[in-house]
């Protein structure tokens, strides 16, 4: 199965064509010394030849016909001349000296000749070259090239050799790594088989190898756990407003019912018609919430940024909720850096500290002290609310920020669980983040923001 689907592939069709396109480059280099080989071999041979043909000419201008048959006996005799073809023919064609039986036929014109000399022992090939001397004589002065014909016969046998070879290396290599690299994508393919089946629970096996199909692996993993936890959060949202809408929307319904088969009073339609738009208002206040937070984490606010002073925002938060802070007895005051720039959106920041603000107020507790710093740091505009109350167990840190999540302690006090969700949007949407610590009691909220350019 697997080695149909390897050589189904598309990486081994492009493996054939990587090889292929190897092939030939291969044999255009095996081609090229092949020849140049041949050329470089020939024309050392034909330089021999020239010499040798040059000294015989030399000696028939000397010594005339009979100087010329006594160096080519010499040349016969002599063994270092082994492998050289002499012969001399009168104009009648008649043999004066040489080792041929017989003039070559075809090579009856004077220039280069190769020819199989059938006197000679063995039939060798023979190259050659003729001239008519100016007696009318002919010459013939050549070599036995069997020898280099051999020599050329062995390098084409291990040239193909050696080309076969590198070809059937490379075609094992491109099927072993096409067959691993089919093998890793079809357990990418398995897993993902298994999700739509049964769930996001599945994940790539890693073969530990460290290599990119391991990496792969490892980001589609996290993925599928960010799609996992995204999911979980989809379905805890959807939980907690089928939860939270239930007691209003159950409320709305008891009071209508009871109205419907009571006597009609006016007051009392009056009242019922108050508490159902109270209700209704809260929902609908529940819902813009959650408009809110999905329009700023699509960061479509950000037309309205513009360098703004945080201590004056806070200022406007805390000079609004004063009166509220003093119907709770909690001391509610402002410190700090006189100016802390940063470049925002001022109506989204005031949204912001008047979440952080209103919870330390609520969650704070009769009596307390909720303060507001701003201040300029090395890491760069920074606002700081902080409360004297119950505060927020170190490992629900990370939960508050989740719609609609809420503490145990904080479920019979106003509120839909979406501030600090709208305070952790707006500390993202302008670059910076949300810091939840303990005050000893109490919790301090810090958000950090990037720092206003100054201009110069």
């Amino acid at each position: 199965m697997l080695l149909a689907k390897t050589l189904r592939s598309s990486t081994f069709r492009l493996a054939l064509i990587a090889i292929g396109t190897f092939g030939l480059i291969v044999s255009a280099i095996f081609a090229y010394v092949y020849w140049s080989t041949v050329a470089y071999v020939r024309s050392e041979s034909d330089r021999a030849i020239m010499a040798e043909q040059a000294n015989l000419r030399e000696a028939f201008a000397h010594s005339g016909r009979d100087g010329l048959v006594a160096l080519i006996g010499q040349r016969i005799a002599d063994r270092s001349f082994a492998g050289h073809v002499y012969m001399l023919a009168g104009p009648d064609a008649a043999v004066l000296a040489g080792n041929l039986g017989q003039w070559p036929s075809g090579a009856n014109e004077p220039g280069w000749t190769e020819f199989r000399a059938r006197s000679l022992p063995s039939n060798p090939l023979v190259r050659g070259v003729t001239e008519r001397l100016a007696n009318g004589d002919r010459l013939l002065v050549g070599r036995d090239i069997g020898d280099l014909d051999g020599f050329m016969a062995r390098i084409t046998t291990a040239g193909i050799a050696v080309a076969a070879l590198i070809v059937l290396l490379a075609a094992v290599a491109s099927i072993g790594v096409t067959r691993r690299t089919v093998g890793r994508i079809e357990s990418i393919n398995a897993t993902s088989r298994a999700i739509m089946l049964s769930g996001l629970d599945q994940r790539i096996p890693l073969h530990g190898s460290h290599d990119e199909w391991d990496r792969v692996a490892e980001n589609l993993n996290l993925m599928l756990d960010r799609i996992q936890t995204l999911m979980g959060d989809v379905k805890q949202v959807s939980d907690n407003i089928a939860h939270d809408l239930r007691t209003p929307l159950t409320r709305m319904r008891g009071r209508l019912e009871k109205a419907y088969h009571a006597q009609r009073s006016g007051e009392a339609d009056a009242a019922l018609i108050g508490d159902t738009i109270a209700d209704l208002d809260t929902v609908l206040a529940m819902f813009a919430s959650l408009t809110r937070i999905s329009e700023i984490e699509t960061r479509a606010r950000r037309g309205a940024f513009r360098t703004v002073n945080l201590v004056e925002i806070a200022g406007e938060v805390v000079e609004l909720y004063d009166a509220a802070a003093e119907r709770d007895t909690t001391r509610l005051d402002l410190a700090g850096d006189g100016e802390v720039l940063m470049t925002g959106d001022r109506d989204l920041l005031f949204d912001a500290i008047a979440n952080l603000v209103d919870n330390a107020i609520k969650h704070g507790g009769a009596g307390g002290r909720v303060s507001v710093t701003c201040c300029n740091s090395e890491e760069g505009a920074v606002i700081a609310v902080a409360d004297n109350g119950p505060g927020i167990p170190a490992d629900q840190h990370d939960r508050v920020f989740k719609r609609f999540y809420r503490l145990e302690q904080s479920r019979y006090t106003p509120g839909n669980g979406l501030g600090l969700s709208l305070v952790a949007a707006v500390a993202s949407l302008h670059g910076g983040r949300i810091e939840l610590h303990d005050n000893a009691p109490g919790l301090r909220v810090r958000l950090c923001f990037p720092a206003a350019e100054r201009k110069a």
